[in-house]
């Protein structure tokens, strides 16, 4: 699965979020540290997020813009 990411680079390295995927965040002193990092971000947000999910009812719609 492909997600967009967002990279700022600062003083102090790196940050990097997912827009797709509110709260899931990470940093690295480099670009590709930022992007490593944000890999093992997205895993455990989605793990997370399924453990939360679990046992319930869980629906797609489609949304015209």
């Amino acid at each position: 699965m492909r997600y967009k990411i967002v990279l700022k680079e600062s003083d102090d390295g790196f940050s990097v979020w997912v827009p797709g995927l509110p709260g899931c965040w990470s940093q690295g002193e480099t670009e590709a540290e930022a992007i490593k990092n944000i890999r093992e971000a997205i895993h455990e947000y989605l793990a997370a997020r399924d453990e939360i999910l679990k046992d319930t009812v869980v629906r797609e719609v489609d949304v015209a813009v």
